[in-house]
């Protein structure tokens, strides 16, 4: 049986740990080779070396891939290595600073959270794209988080991980066409940015304040190892995948589902061409009653 991804070329950015190196063991299991990326040089070694050994195909190239050059790097890379770029995958991150909110971050760190989740998704999906469409088609799969909606506080890292959707999403429309797909996966896995004394903390502590219910937090308190979320990205790497593109899902354990695609709720409509603008007090009476 011909591997699933065979002759596929790979980058998985933030390979070298956690998530991503799951991804990119199992990508080059199904037949992939794969570019892992780290800014950690030993750690994006030892992945690839395990990698290697296991009887798949893996080099290493470490850098900061929200820098332009790097991340046109690792395309280059896979191209000459592999002969194409057939799968970019962006696991990257860092997380927001213990406690912080809009009430105390810095713009410094903000900036920072921006450029660690949106900065290096542009920067990779910018490299990697016009390769994709040059040679026919290509999946990209770029890593959101749960925590775009809020619930688990924090300022820069919900703000980029929400852009991120945003940018995957406009990314799947604009390349459709020339057979590129994108999608997003919110994985939930125990990582080191999801383990230790402050994380417990934090998780607690938003529980204390209504931000998550009892459940939410005992989810977040006992997430399963990265292998659980890994086949999903791979999947979305895969033919099998081909008309799947634009989409947000989810991965979490045993868990598997997708956010709907959002679409506006009608709450009133009057023609403007013959109607006058609502007053502030019409506008108060149909939000608060939902109906015109």
């Amino acid at each position: 049986m011909t591997p699933l991804l065979d002759g596929r070329g790979a980058v998985v950015v933030g390979g070298s740990r956690g998530i991503g190196a799951s991804v990119a063991a199992l990508l080059a299991q199904h037949g992939a080779g794969v570019v892992v990326n780290g800014r950690d040089s030993g750690a994006a070694q030892s992945t690839a070396r395990a990698i290697n050994a296991a009887g798949g195909r893996a080099l290493a190239y470490a850098g900061s891939p929200s820098d332009h050059p790097t991340a046109e790097a690792l395309v280059d890379k896979c191209v000459g290595e592999f002969g194409a770029i057939n799968i970019l995958v962006n696991c990257a991150g860092i997380p927001e600073p213990p406690f912080s909110s809009i009430l105390d971050i810095t713009a410094g760190d903000f900036h920072a959270l921006l450029d660690a989740h949106l900065g290096t998704v542009f920067a990779t999906c910018r490299a990697a794209a016009p390769r994709m469409v040059a040679q026919g088609g290509g999946s990209i799969v770029n890593t959101g988080s749960m925590a775009f909606l809020g619930d688990y506080g924090g300022t820069g890292y919900p703000a980029g991980k929400g852009a991120v959707n945003s940018l995957t999403l406009a990314i799947a429309a604009e390349l459709k066409q020339h057979g590129v797909r994108a999608n997003v996966v919110c994985p939930g896995a125990k990582t080191r940015l999801s383990t230790g004394p402050e994380y417990e903390a934090h998780i607690t502590d938003l529980n204390r304040r209504g931000l998550l219910d009892d459940i939410s937090m005992q989810g977040a308190l006992d997430v399963a190892p990265p292998d659980y979320v890994a086949a999903t990205y791979v999947y979305l790497a895969s033919d099998l995948a081909n008309e799947v593109s634009g989409r947000i899902f989810v991965a979490a354990g045993g868990f598997v589902g997708e956010f709907a695609r959002p679409t506006p709720t009608v709450i009133a409509y009057r023609d403007h061409h013959d109607s006058p603008p609502w007053s502030v007090l019409e506008i108060a009476e149909l939000i608060r009653t939902g109906r015109t």
